[in-house]
Protein backbone atom coordinates (compact mmCIF):
# COMPACT_ATOMS: atom_id res chain seq x y z
CA UNK A 1 0.00 0.00 0.00
CA UNK A 2 2.90 2.44 0.90
CA UNK A 3 4.39 1.42 -2.43
CA UNK A 4 1.35 2.21 -4.51
CA UNK A 5 1.41 5.80 -2.90
CA UNK A 6 4.27 6.93 -3.43
CA UNK A 7 4.49 5.67 -6.88
CA UNK A 8 0.77 7.30 -7.53
CA UNK A 9 2.46 10.60 -5.80
CA UNK A 10 5.19 10.75 -8.04
CA UNK A 11 3.56 9.96 -11.08
CA UNK A 12 0.98 13.08 -10.39
CA UNK A 13 3.09 15.67 -8.77
CA UNK A 14 6.25 14.32 -10.33
CA UNK A 15 7.64 14.79 -6.95
CA UNK A 16 8.52 12.36 -4.40
CA UNK A 17 6.40 11.82 -1.26
CA UNK A 18 7.54 13.29 1.77
CA UNK A 19 8.51 10.68 4.35
CA UNK A 20 6.04 12.30 7.15
CA UNK A 21 3.04 11.39 4.65
CA UNK A 22 3.90 7.91 4.01
CA UNK A 23 2.80 7.58 7.76
CA UNK A 24 -0.71 8.00 7.04
CA UNK A 25 -1.05 5.98 4.30
CA UNK A 26 -1.64 2.63 6.77
CA UNK A 27 -3.57 4.16 9.26
CA UNK A 28 -6.44 5.37 6.42
CA UNK A 29 -6.38 2.62 4.15
CA UNK A 30 -6.55 -0.19 6.73
CA UNK A 31 -9.55 1.22 8.85
CA UNK A 32 -12.44 -0.48 7.23
CA UNK A 33 -14.97 2.85 8.19
CA UNK A 34 -12.41 4.94 6.99
CA UNK A 35 -11.18 3.18 3.85
CA UNK A 36 -15.36 2.58 2.73
CA UNK A 37 -15.53 6.32 2.80
CA UNK A 38 -12.23 7.03 0.63
CA UNK A 39 -12.93 4.38 -1.89
CA UNK A 40 -16.60 5.79 -2.47
CA UNK A 41 -14.94 9.07 -2.71
CA UNK A 42 -12.23 8.71 -5.42
CA UNK A 43 -12.95 11.24 -7.40
CA UNK A 44 -13.53 14.01 -4.95
CA UNK A 45 -10.78 15.93 -2.89
CA UNK A 46 -9.31 14.72 0.19
CA UNK A 47 -9.69 17.76 2.12
CA UNK A 48 -13.62 18.20 1.28
CA UNK A 49 -14.14 14.15 1.82
CA UNK A 50 -12.85 14.62 5.18
CA UNK A 51 -14.86 17.79 5.95
CA UNK A 52 -17.78 15.18 4.55
CA UNK A 53 -16.84 12.71 7.22
CA UNK A 54 -15.64 14.03 10.54
CA UNK A 55 -15.99 10.29 11.70
CA UNK A 56 -12.77 9.67 10.05
CA UNK A 57 -11.41 11.89 12.38
CA UNK A 58 -12.46 9.86 15.06
CA UNK A 59 -9.49 7.41 16.60
CA UNK A 60 -7.51 8.52 13.95
CA UNK A 61 -4.46 10.23 16.17
CA UNK A 62 -4.08 6.99 18.02
CA UNK A 63 -4.60 5.06 14.92
CA UNK A 64 -1.80 6.49 13.26
CA UNK A 65 0.76 6.29 16.62
CA UNK A 66 -0.27 2.59 16.90
CA UNK A 67 1.05 1.82 13.27
CA UNK A 68 3.93 3.40 13.70
CA UNK A 69 6.12 0.99 13.69
CA UNK A 70 4.44 -0.62 10.71
CA UNK A 71 4.74 1.89 8.74
CA UNK A 72 7.91 2.13 9.30
CA UNK A 73 8.74 -1.77 8.97
CA UNK A 74 6.80 -1.83 5.47
CA UNK A 75 9.75 1.31 4.72
CA UNK A 76 12.36 -0.96 5.61
CA UNK A 77 11.06 -3.69 3.57
CA UNK A 78 11.14 -1.53 0.49
CA UNK A 79 14.67 -0.10 1.29
CA UNK A 80 15.83 -3.26 1.61
CA UNK A 81 14.29 -4.63 -1.91
CA UNK A 82 15.60 -2.00 -3.50
CA UNK A 83 12.22 -1.07 -4.74
CA UNK A 84 12.50 2.73 -2.94
CA UNK A 85 15.32 6.07 -3.26
CA UNK A 86 15.21 8.29 -0.29
CA UNK A 87 16.85 11.84 -0.94
CA UNK A 88 18.47 14.07 0.97
CA UNK A 89 14.85 15.87 2.43
CA UNK A 90 13.81 12.49 3.47
CA UNK A 91 11.65 11.88 0.49
CA UNK A 92 10.52 8.83 -0.95
CA UNK A 93 9.96 7.38 -4.49
CA UNK A 94 9.80 4.21 -6.09
CA UNK A 95 12.16 2.51 -8.48
CA UNK A 96 10.95 1.86 -11.39
CA UNK A 97 10.07 -1.94 -12.48
CA UNK A 98 10.55 -2.91 -8.60
CA UNK A 99 6.48 -3.39 -7.68
CA UNK A 100 3.94 -4.90 -9.80
CA UNK A 101 2.10 -2.26 -11.38
CA UNK A 102 -1.26 -4.43 -11.38
CA UNK A 103 -3.68 -4.22 -8.46
CA UNK A 104 -4.65 -7.86 -7.25
CA UNK A 105 -5.69 -10.01 -4.64
CA UNK A 106 -8.44 -10.42 -2.78
CA UNK A 107 -11.61 -7.79 -2.72
CA UNK A 108 -10.07 -5.95 0.53
CA UNK A 109 -6.30 -6.37 -0.74
CA UNK A 110 -7.48 -4.16 -4.03
CA UNK A 111 -9.45 -1.77 -2.55
CA UNK A 112 -6.86 -1.18 0.13
CA UNK A 113 -4.20 -0.66 -2.89
CA UNK A 114 -6.37 1.50 -4.27
CA UNK A 115 -7.32 3.82 -1.60
CA UNK A 116 -3.42 4.14 -1.49
CA UNK A 117 -3.36 5.32 -4.68
CA UNK A 118 -5.87 7.80 -4.38
CA UNK A 119 -3.90 8.97 -1.04
CA UNK A 120 -1.41 9.49 -3.11
CA UNK A 121 -2.47 11.42 -5.67
CA UNK A 122 -4.15 13.01 -3.22
CA UNK A 123 -1.52 14.17 -1.55
CA UNK A 124 0.23 15.35 -4.22
CA UNK A 125 -2.76 17.74 -5.36
CA UNK A 126 -2.54 19.16 -1.43
CA UNK A 127 1.09 19.33 -1.74
CA UNK A 128 1.13 20.69 2.18
CA UNK A 129 1.80 18.42 4.50
CA UNK A 130 0.95 20.59 7.23
CA UNK A 131 -2.85 20.95 6.06
CA UNK A 132 -3.24 17.47 5.07
CA UNK A 133 -1.83 16.67 9.01
CA UNK A 134 -3.75 19.14 10.14
CA UNK A 135 -6.91 18.00 8.79
CA UNK A 136 -6.68 15.04 9.99
CA UNK A 137 -6.21 16.37 13.74
CA UNK A 138 -2.06 15.04 14.04
CA UNK A 139 1.15 16.87 14.28
CA UNK A 140 3.80 15.45 11.85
Amino acid sequence: MIARAIDEHVVTSGKPLPHSLSLLILPLCLHKNTRLILAKSNRSYFLKVVEEHPQLLVGFPERARSMFPFCQEGLALLAKKGCIDVNDQGALSLRPKTVRKTVSGTDETRECQQVAKYLGRQFSRISDRATIYASLGVRP
